[in-house]
């Protein structure tokens, strides 16, 4: 098995792609030993000293460090991984299940519509490109012109994130969506 890792945008963060599917729905945000529970890969991964953060996508897993160096983690971590897709276990204990993307959604039944097309372009123009990165943004939320958004995987904590909220997501969903004023991170 040969697993693929790519630097993200957040130097705290690497993505690993071991050229099979990871989740088959949605994402699934890890953030503490905990809530690794959930996942034998995910709590074979916090086990290694420095992990804090393990993100699933579609096809890649993005694991977050609190310290250490790289050249030092990377082995350990291709190797729970390689150890985990070798043992044919699954990536979800029984009963656990992928984040769904519309959970806590607030915004108004007026702003359905422009939350549709909101939710559009989040959709088809911004996840997959920063699923590149090895990460997600999922809507949250719309009021009073401000569009929340949920940041997860590499984009949590990444010091780039409020440049891509202003400069990226902000400018293309005002562009879209006049209605739009503000992005900001939830």
């Amino acid at each position: 098995m040969f697993i693929q890792t790519e630097a993200t945008p957040n130097p705290a963060t690497l993505k690993f792609l071991p050229g099979r599917p990871v989740l088959e729905h949605g994402t699934l945000d890890l953030r503490s030993a905990d809530e690794a529970a959930k996942s034998p890969l995910a709590a074979r991964l916090f086990g290694i000293p420095s992990i804090n953060g393990v993100f699933f996508g579609s096809d890649f897993i993005t694991v977050t460090k609190a310290d250490g160096e790289w050249p030092q983690l990377k082995p350990a971590i291709l190797g729970a991984i390689m150890e985990h897709f070798m043992s044919g276990a699954p990536l979800l204990n029984e009963g656990q299940t992928a984040e769904s993307s519309d959970e806590e959604e607030f915004f108004e039944p007026a702003d359905a519509d422009t939350v549709a097309t909101i939710k559009e372009l989040i959709e088809t123009r911004v996840r997959p490109a920063v699923a590149n990165d090895g990460g997600d943004i999922t809507f949250r939320g719309f009021r009073d012109g401000v569009v929340f958004l949920h940041m997860k995987g590499a984009c949590s904590g990444c010091p780039s994130s409020t440049a891509t909220l202003r400069h990226g997501i902000q400018n293309l969903l005002r562009h879209y969506v006049p209605d739009v004023v503000e992005v900001r991170p939830m």
